[in-house]
């Protein structure tokens, strides 16, 4: 079996654990304070699930909060963002799973729309 895709990021790293023509998972860890661009995708959707910690999230102009075992989906076209909120007190990276769908098989970042990004990309 070949080895899956494993990228460190600025604001953590993912893991893909499942790659496929029709859903794509990876498992994503955000460093205290960290979070990822604010964006979009047309050709997917996506389901998180918090693993471990709080994430904050904005869907569409609004701002919220998962907690461990709670999920969100994403729908195709959604402006979507999620950062670590853990208190300074529970300086711990925030873990969720990212089920990517696509009836397209599209899953690579000529996908992602950038609407703002902390890391200049």
């Amino acid at each position: 079996m070949p080895s899956l895709e494993h990228d460190i990021r600025p604001w953590g790293e993912y893991q893909v654990l499942l790659d496929s023509p029709f859903c794509k998972v990876k498992i994503i860890t955000v460093k205290p304070g960290g979070q990822l661009s604010y964006q979009s995708h047309e050709h997917r959707s996506e389901t998180w699930t918090i693993v471990q910690g709080m994430a904050g999230y904005t869907l569409n102009g609004t701002d919220s909060v998962l907690t461990e075992q709670n999920t969100l989906f994403i729908p195709y076209g959604a402006k979507h963002r999620i950062r670590n909120i853990n208190t300074a007190q529970d300086n711990r990276d925030m873990i969720f799973i990212e089920v990517q769908h696509s009836n397209e098989g599209i899953f690579d970042e000529s996908d992602i729309i950038r609407y703002e990004d902390d890391y200049g990309r």
